[in-house]
């Protein structure tokens, strides 16, 4: 192994999401809007979450937020398209996980944006971070 990739944090992918581009998406220059490629990011966040048998509610004892978020933007992305959304975590800490993410356009093996994110379990009662749900920190150990 190389020291470069001895540096790396350990990454396991967690979901993939498939998301049709709409037609409002798209802005003034006829790709799709910086921003929406953090929605992108989000739904697959949130499908991982309720994949894994937790509840996106305010009304949740616990839950996740995230701290900061990254996007590099590689390729523009175009309507029509569906894109693909690698999910990957990396090893939890008490309370919180590293996430990255891979947009793909389908039928396209280009890498069209990469980004980041760091997840917090949170109580919303309090405001102060929690301990990540076992069942949940198993999944991504």
């Amino acid at each position: 192994m190389n020291e470069s990739a001895s540096l790396q944090p350990r990454r396991k992918r967690v979901h993939t999401s498939r998301q049709a581009v709409r037609w409002g998406d798209m802005d003034f220059y006829g790709h799709v809007n910086n921003t929406v490629y953090f929605r992108f990011c989000e739904q697959a966040r949130v499908e991982w979450i309720e994949k894994e048998g937790f509840i996106v509610s305010p009304q949740s004892e616990t839950g996740a937020v995230i701290i900061n978020a990254a996007c590099t933007f590689l390729l523009p992305i175009n309507y029509p398209a569906t894109v693909i959304v690698n999910l990957y975590a990396g090893e939890p800490g008490r309370s919180s996980v590293m996430t990255w993410y891979e947009i793909f356009v389908e039928g396209d093996e280009r890498l069209y944006a990469e980004g980041s994110s760091k997840i917090v379990w949170m109580d919303p009662q309090t405001g102060k971070s929690a301990p990540i749900p076992e069942c949940l920190r198993l999944t991504l150990s």
